[in-house]
């Protein structure tokens, strides 16, 4: 068989599922939210300005950094640790700064499992204005708490999230864990 032929192409397509077009519409939210951002607007920045944690849903503030819930999450409890200084990488920071992040890092985790028991987490960090949510000088770690079996395809297959919490409640369960 001629595998550059039209015929060879459609029998070889033809055994196996149609491609399926993902569409995460609810991703475009987030996307825009950015978009309409003040040039120079950095709400991580403004975010631990504000006295209300529970607004802002700080959970902690630490000396260089500090640990929010991730208002677009991919699972419940997911959580963000920001520095407060704003750079686009780890060696932009101080040993000191990048110490702390870590530390706030481990302590989003301990936190989680305190308060919601996950069975392992996905800790990653984003770096720049691509990933950093459209900001340039930027970084952030994401905490993700993870389940056997959980969810974590649901909004790219099933076009849903699947939150069991309401974040404001999820915000108050893991806040009783931080004192």
């Amino acid at each position: 068989m001629d595998l550059h032929s039209d015929s060879a192409h459609d029998n070889l397509l033809s055994n196996y599922p149609s491609m399926k077009h993902l569409h995460p519409y609810w991703r475009l939210e987030y996307i825009e939210s950015n978009l309409k951002e003040e040039k120079g607007s950095n709400p991580f920045k403004e975010l631990p300005n504000s006295t209300d944690d529970k607004a802002t849903r700080i959970l902690y503030r630490g000396p260089h950094s500090y640990l929010v819930l991730n208002i677009f999450p991919y699972n419940p409890g997911h959580l963000l640790a920001v520095p407060y200084k704003e750079v686009d990488s780890l060696e932009k920071l101080s040993a000191e700064e990048r110490a702390d992040l870590m530390e706030t890092v481990v302590k989003g985790q301990d936190l989680l499992t305190k308060a919601i028991s996950p069975q392992g987490f996905n800790v990653g960090f984003n770096f720049g204005c691509a990933a950093g949510a459209g900001i340039p000088k930027h970084l952030h770690c994401h905490i993700v708490p993870r389940w056997e079996g959980d969810s974590n395809f649901m909004p790219v297959i099933g076009q849903t999230r699947i939150l069991p919490s309401a974040l404001d409640t999820l915000w108050e369960r893991l806040k009783e864990f931080t004192d």
